[in-house]
């Protein structure tokens, strides 16, 4: 239930967000070639953090936590995880955003951080139902960390060169 509550939390925040940065996209909309470019040039500046090759310490997150022993203290920690940029989420939700504000709409943006909520929330619950049976994946995880980060780095940067080259607008018209 804690995690589940934690879940509703950031994604209660992380599609405000979306609805912020799909607005904020609406306006600059006469600009959304520019802001394609730009917004794709951020996306790849992650993917190069993620790669190390370019540091950004802001991705690093927060420091230890406390205890989270109620419902409503899981459902307040996963809203103030969601504005702390913690190192497993910041760089793809700043894409997520980033994309979000170029999508051209306050209602797409919201519709974008919904599914990014679900795509790290469900695996988060299903994680913390299966928290015992699931320790020797997150050994494996840990032990291919660097990996990871890899090819998380180099897809962050085509997902950039896609957003600042006007493709994931493209792609997102034909679900409009």
């Amino acid at each position: 239930m804690r995690a589940l509550c934690f879940v509703v939390g950031f994604t209660l925040v992380f599609t405000l967000l979306g609805v912020f940065a799909g607005a904020i996209g609406t306006f600059l909309s006469r600009f959304s070639v520019i802001l394609n470019i730009a917004c794709g040039l951020i996306v790849v500046l992650f993917g190069l953090s993620y790669l190390e090759i370019i540091p950004l310490s802001f991705l690093k997150g927060v420091g230890k936590t406390s205890d989270i022993t109620s419902a409503f203290s899981a459902f307040v920690f996963g809203m103030i995880y969601s504005v702390s940029l913690t190192p497993c989420v910041g760089a793809f939700l700043g894409s997520a955003l980033m994309h979000a504000a170029s999508s051209g709409g306050a209602g797409k943006g919201a519709l974008l951080l919904l599914f990014y909520s679900l795509g790290l929330g469900i695996p988060f619950v299903i994680s913390a139902i299966l928290l015992d049976s699931l320790s020797g994946v997150f050994g494996l995880i840990k032990k291919h960390y660097r990996v990871i980060n890899t090819v998380c780095g180099v897809f962050l940067i085509i997902v950039g060169i896609c957003m600042a080259f006007g493709v994931m607008n493209k792609f997102l018209s034909l679900f409009s």
